[in-house]
């Protein structure tokens, strides 16, 4: 076995094919079903800078709003932004974002649902991705160490793979 050929350490990897080139997995022959995927993203920040967003006196306008509308347009496009990704029929994509000025930091949680034959993961991720890039866009005028972290994947349902819970512990750095 070769360590460095990556057919033969990862056999598994479905964007391969037998000549271990990149191809987008062919999915006509999967069961249509319901799937849904919830993703999450925080955004750590100045206690001056949340204030400053809470406040509403931000001079870009509502942060909140426009980081929303962001996710949600990003979920519509992740086959556009990500490689082998395929097109997607959502019929549902929610951007919630909420404050933890406790922890001087922005939580965005989204999900992303369909009837389809392939998941909603990367979609639930761009959007959480997308309004996380969002925020730091309209704040880093104010502020420009913010730190984007954890950008995870929080559950999963439906497909052949069945349903994934993230451990509540795993990574929490609150």
């Amino acid at each position: 076995m070769n360590p460095t050929d990556p057919r033969q350490t990862q056999p598994n990897l479905t964007h391969l094919n037998q000549s271990g080139e990149a191809h987008m997995v062919d999915v006509t022959d999967k069961q249509v079903s319901e799937r849904e995927a919830r993703a999450e993203a925080f955004v750590r920040m100045a206690p001056d800078t949340l204030a400053l967003i809470l406040s509403g006196r931000h001079h870009k306008g509502d942060v909140f709003a426009t980081a929303r509308i962001a996710g949600i347009m990003a979920a519509k496009k992740t086959a556009d932004l990500i490689p082998l990704c395929h097109p997607l029929a959502l019929t549902r994509v929610e951007v919630e974002i909420q404050a933890q000025p406790e922890h001087n930091r922005i939580h965005i949680r989204t999900l992303c649902k369909l009837s389809g034959k392939t998941g909603v993961e990367m979609e639930a991720l761009t959007a959480a991705s997308v309004a996380a890039l969002t925020i730091y866009d309209m704040c880093k005028a104010v502020q420009k160490d913010m730190v984007i972290e954890q950008v995870r994947l929080v559950e999963k349902k439906g497909g052949k793979s069945g349903h994934f819970q993230l451990d509540a512990n795993a990574g929490e750095n609150a």
